[in-house]
């Protein structure tokens, strides 16, 4: 009897001895962070101090200062896309980028093609002549060259205004253009926004032989209602989320650090009235 016992105690301890342990189950990891959706923006970068580019030849500027910080309250990615300014309305309605985020002006014709969020700023236009020219009104500059940027606000009142008093009208694809012919004698002046002729051309050498003519120009039919997001029509979601974040900004004192970065030295608000 004491044999068997011996017998069955040696066995279970042998099976015993032959049982593995299981392995505990290794534990789930934390799934990785999903990153942000990117937000295409369209900018066109030769219109300084909004959009242009860095020595190193990064995009820069209020606008683009502008468009990160939104992308930022709607936890988006901002992705630039370079557009020269004619195409950028047909670019945006060929979804080559979701939004045109580059001082582009809120107007009745535009409205027609896109959809555009509140303003963003609001800053008069001016037009530019040799401080050797006198001006009074579009005829008394009759005769001269003046250079607009194609498809701009600025162009529709030259071509309103400007022409029809005999000043000849010569259209760019690129602001920056327009001052490379001032400087080199082909033209007399400009008609451009107050803020960009300012920083991009008057304030600096090549522009000290020119200066403001006339009063602002802010006239709705040409120059619009400020400058706005332009968007795909029936982008009504993403509309909603950018006129959140442009609040935001807006009250947060975002827009105000911004604004300040770049216009402090001219004492104003670029956002108007």
């Amino acid at each position: 009897m004491k044999k068997l016992f011996l017998g069955l105690a040696v066995l279970s301890l042998l099976a015993a001895c032959g049982k593995k342990e299981e392995a505990p189950a290794p534990a789930a990891s934390a799934p990785a962070a999903a990153a942000p959706a990117e937000l295409k923006v369209a900018i066109d970068p030769t219109y300084e101090p909004f959009t242009f580019k860095t020595a190193d030849g990064q995009p820069t500027g209020f606008d683009v200062d502008i468009a990160n910080a939104l992308c930022e309250q709607i936890k988006r990615k901002c992705v630039f896309v370079e557009q020269v300014w004619d195409s950028m309305i047909p670019g945006l309605n060929a979804k080559k980028y979701d939004v045109i985020i580059s001082s582009m002006s809120i107007t009745d014709d535009r409205m027609k093609e896109v959809d555009f969020t509140d303003k963003y700023y609001n800053t008069p236009s001016r037009i530019v002549l040799k401080k050797t020219v006198k001006y009074t009104d579009p005829a008394s500059i009759k005769g001269k060259k003046i250079g607009v940027l194609k498809g701009s606000t600025q162009e529709a009142y030259a071509m309103g205004e400007l022409k029809p008093a005999g000043v000849v009208v010569n259209s760019y694809e690129a602001q920056d253009q327009v001052y490379l012919d001032i400087k080199s004698g082909r033209l007399d002046g400009t008609v451009a926004d107050f803020m960009e002729v300012t920083g991009g051309f008057l304030s600096k050498p090549e522009g000290e032989k020119y200066a403001l003519a006339g009063p602002d120009l802010k006239e709705p039919k040409y120059f619009g209602y400020g400058a706005g997001i332009a968007l795909r029509k029936g982008e009504d979601a993403l509309k909603a989320e950018l006129n959140a974040a442009i609040k935001t900004i807006r009250s947060n004192g975002s827009y105000k650090t911004l604004n300040d970065k770049y216009f402090a030295k001219f004492n104003i608000d670029v956002y108007g009235e």
